[in-house]
């Protein structure tokens, strides 16, 4: 059986955005394309990006939001914009945005997944059950993720999704998705892929636990804050279990000494976000009264990576694209290392094209400082039957 090239990527390092648009279909145009993902710096003036945007690829569809830094296909980027091309015939995808996310119920899950995975059928590309995968983007600053991830996992069943949350460059600011022509805030849009292609989806870190334990004994949840850490203001508690004072608290710190709630036989990380005035800490994740957190600190990231890349390798076969949502604490932990030309190439070598996140999204759960995407392989030639027996 032989195999096609059913993706092609893009990048434009232009801050014009009629002139990074034309550059994207540039690269992208020679073949019918079913839809468009593209993910951009929030330097760019987005009212002027949606209009180049959607004039300059017409009735092809497109979704995509704003990030704390790009990953393209020359590795990663700043202040860019990167895309990926779904050709007509590989891939059916469908997408449904969230406007109102503090409002969203399983019941609306149940309805948006539903209408997803009639329009991929409708496209007769391959069999709904074990050929698909869905990709949520949320604003990352909108404190819902968990509780619609919840929702829409029930409803997805046994189809498995990945996502990221949407950044602006650290500025902690403004944070958007991009579905119906334009930028949204306090949203969501949920895609769903059909595809002959074989995939695997998959989350990783590199983080190991130490000794250190954290109680968190009062909590505003709704807020992602954490008032006190073991019974003491929480800015103090956490400064002193990484050996540090309370001034030398920032970003970096946050992304070398991160903590974590272990779930069974798994730790899965709650980053920082930053100290408040009042010493709390705000979170990126999700934080509840009562939980127990362990300080953890990071292994070797590039073995890890080169070690997920590998086993992907033997487990799908040579793969034509990964899309991977990557936190910016791993990008920043790898920058503050000398390692970012290593891992750049890494990337670039495994054709992965991303964004830096503020979270990462896996089965159902809103996670940080991992590495989460979809390795798609090789399409065949004959699709195959479309039905879904």
């Amino acid at each position: 059986m032989s195999y096609l090239t059913s993706v092609v990527t893009a990048v434009s390092f232009s801050r014009s955005a009629e002139q990074a648009a034309a550059e994207l279909h540039q690269q992208l145009q020679g073949d019918a394309l079913e839809f468009v993902l593209f993910f951009c710096s929030a330097e760019y003036d987005l009212d002027a990006l949606a209009n180049a945007l959607n004039t300059t690829f017409g009735d092809t569809r497109l979704a995509g939001c704003t990030t704390a830094g790009e990953i393209t296909p020359l590795g990663y980027g700043q202040g860019c914009i990167t895309a990926i091309g779904f050709l007509q015939g590989k891939f059916a995808v469908a997408e449904a945005g969230i406007r109102k996310l503090d409002d969203f119920s399983f019941t609306h899950a149940q309805t948006l997944v539903g209408q997803l995975v009639n329009d991929c059928r409708d496209k007769e590309v391959a069999p709904i059950k074990g050929n698909s995968f869905a990709l949520t983007l949320f604003d990352g600053l909108s404190i819902q993720e968990e509780m619609v991830l919840v929702a829409l996992n029930s409803a997805l069943g046994s189809i498995p999704s990945f996502g990221g949350s949407a950044g602006d460059d650290v500025h902690l600011t403004n944070t958007h998705v991009f579905f119906e022509g334009r930028f949204h805030t306090d949203a969501a849009v949920v895609l769903m892929f059909n595809t002959p292609c074989g995939f695997e989806v998959f989350s990783t870190h590199h983080m190991q636990d130490t000794s250190g334990k954290l109680v968190v004994t009062a909590a505003d949840p709704d807020a992602r804050r954490v008032l006190e850490l073991n019974a003491e203001p929480a800015a103090l508690e956490y400064a002193r279990a990484v050996g540090l004072e309370l001034e030398d608290l920032n970003h970096e710190v946050f992304a070398l000494n991160p903590i974590a709630v272990k779930l069974g036989d798994e730790y899965f990380v709650r980053s920082i976000q930053q100290v408040n005035d009042d010493l709390s800490l705000t979170f990126y994740c999700a934080v509840e009264n009562g939980i127990v957190l362990t300080v953890m600190e990071p292994g070797p990231i590039i073995p890890n990576l080169e070690q997920q890349l590998s086993r992907i390798r033997n487990e799908l076969g040579e793969h034509q694209l990964i899309i991977g949502c990557d936190c910016f604490l791993r990008r920043l932990e790898i920058e503050l290392s000398g390692m970012r030309n290593d891992v750049s190439e890494i990337l670039q070598n495994n054709r992965v094209i991303g964004f830096n996140t503020y979270g990462e999204q896996t089965a159902g759960m809103h996670i940080n400082q991992t590495f989460t995407g979809v390795a798609i392989g090789r399409c065949p030639e004959a699709a195959g039957d479309s039905s879904d027996e």
